[in-house]
């Protein structure tokens, strides 16, 4: 399933379903070591698809996909949100071994939205930031449906630096760590936190 919900000249985003999990591991693995190392795709690679992919499953049954192709329909951005159970495991307890639940002022009522699987080729000749901003809006559009809500995510330092400078208020609930060859760092924000950044973006979703 690839539902186009918005285009332009050189970009058309996709909503997709779960026939689509592999290209998005495949596709945020090669692009953080293109991003972070300058040497080849080391051999564990192939591993760490093959785990993304099957933690995506896990998660797919509360979760939106968004893909972005290229006019000639090459993949060049991804991003994902998903609804945190409180049951699964996610990512942030695999890897730094926290729960938000440990780390967010929280009542019954509060819920939890995992944004991840962010990548985008920056080799085409167009605007990332203009992307970026898009594909966020669309991750975040759920979690301000919500009454009481939080963003949480593992996201790249230097994302983090360029999240902060747009707006997206953030604040960190643990130390870094070193995932997919890049130094990363579980943050949280709440609902008030994006509202702003969302009010500014979500005009780049106008129809096209």
């Amino acid at each position: 399933m690839e539902i186009k919900i918005w285009t332009c000249d050189n970009y058309s985003i996709f909503k997709v379903g779960i026939e689509r999990l592999y290209d998005i591991a495949n596709f945020v693995v090669i692009q953080n070591y293109t991003h972070h190392t300058s040497a080849s795709l080391p051999i564990r690679a192939k591993n760490e698809i093959e785990d993304i992919y099957k933690e995506e499953l896990s998660f797919s049954k509360n979760s939106t996909y968004f893909i972005v192709r290229d006019k000639e329909g090459k993949l060049i951005g991804s991003i994902r949100v998903f609804k945190w159970d409180r049951h699964t495991l996610m990512p942030m307890q695999k890897i730094f071994q926290i729960s938000p639940l440990e780390k967010v002022d929280s009542t019954e009522a509060t819920s939890f939205w995992h944004i991840g699987r962010f990548a985008i080729d920056p080799s085409p000749r167009f605007s990332t930031v203009t992307l970026f901003k898009q594909l966020m809006a669309l991750a975040m559009a759920p979690i301000l449906q919500e009454e009481d809500s939080y963003m949480i995510a593992e996201t790249d330092s230097h994302l983090l630096r360029v999240m902060n400078s747009l707006g997206i208020e953030t604040r960190q609930i643990g130390n870094p760590q070193i995932y997919l060859a890049s130094e990363t760092i579980p943050v949280c924000s709440s609902k008030k936190g994006l509202t702003k950044f969302y009010q500014r973006c979500y005009h780049l979703l106008a129809a096209s």
